[in-house]
C-alpha cells in the first residue's frame, strides 16, 4: 500500500457511499485509476466490505453488555467449539479471544434486562465448556470509532 491507497482507505472508512468521481477528485486521481485501486484493495482484503452504521437503540436494542467468559479448557478444540456455538447467536456482535483471567470477551446487545436474561438462560449457558461468566452492562457509549487511525 502506498500513500494514495492510504488516502483512499481513509476516505472510504468514513464515507463508504462516496461516488467514485468524488473519491477520485479528492485523492487526485482520474476515476479509472482510482476505481482500479479500490478494486485491488477489495481483492487484497484491505477493504472487507461496505455496510450502513445504524443506531442500535432505534432498532430496539438499546442495551449493550460485555460478557467475560472463562472456559473449562483452552484447548484448540474447546475454543473452536465455543466459537462455532456463539457465532450462531445474533445477539453476539463481537467475540474476542483474550489474554489474562478471561478467556473470551463478548459484546452482546439486548432489548432490556429480561431479554438478556433469556439470552443467558436459553443460549449462552447451554454452550458446553463454560466454567464461569461475568457480565458488565454499559451505561453509555463515550467513544465509538468506525474508522481506523491514519497510518
Amino acid at each position: 500500500m502506498d500513500a494514495m491507497d492510504r488516502k483512499i482507505v481513509a476516505i472510504l472508512q468514513t464515507e463508504g457511499r462516496i461516488k467514485m468521481a468524488e473519491l477520485s477528485e479528492r485523492v487526485g486521481l482520474s476515476p479509472t485509476p482510482c476505481a482500479r485501486r479500490v478494486a485491488l484493495l477489495e481483492q487484497a482484503g484491505v477493504i472487507c466490505g461496505y455496510s450502513a452504521r445504524v443506531d442500535q437503540a432505534k432498532l430496539g436494542l438499546p442495551v449493550t453488555i460485555f460478557v467475560a467468559v472463562e472456559l473449562e479448557s483452552q484447548s484448540t478444540d474447546a475454543l473452536q467449539s465455543f466459537e462455532r456455538a456463539v457465532s450462531k447467536f445474533d445477539q453476539v456482535m463481537e467475540c474476542y479471544l483474550m489474554t489474562g483471567t478471561r478467556d473470551i470477551l463478548l459484546r452482546v446487545v439486548a432489548q432490556d434486562l429480561t431479554d438478556f436474561d433469556r439470552f443467558l438462560e436459553t443460549r449462552l449457558m447451554r454452550v458446553s465448556g463454560i466454567r464461569n461468566t461475568r457480565s458488565s452492562f454499559t451505561l453509555r457509549t463515550m467513544i465509538a470509532r468506525n474508522a481506523l487511525p491514519q497510518f
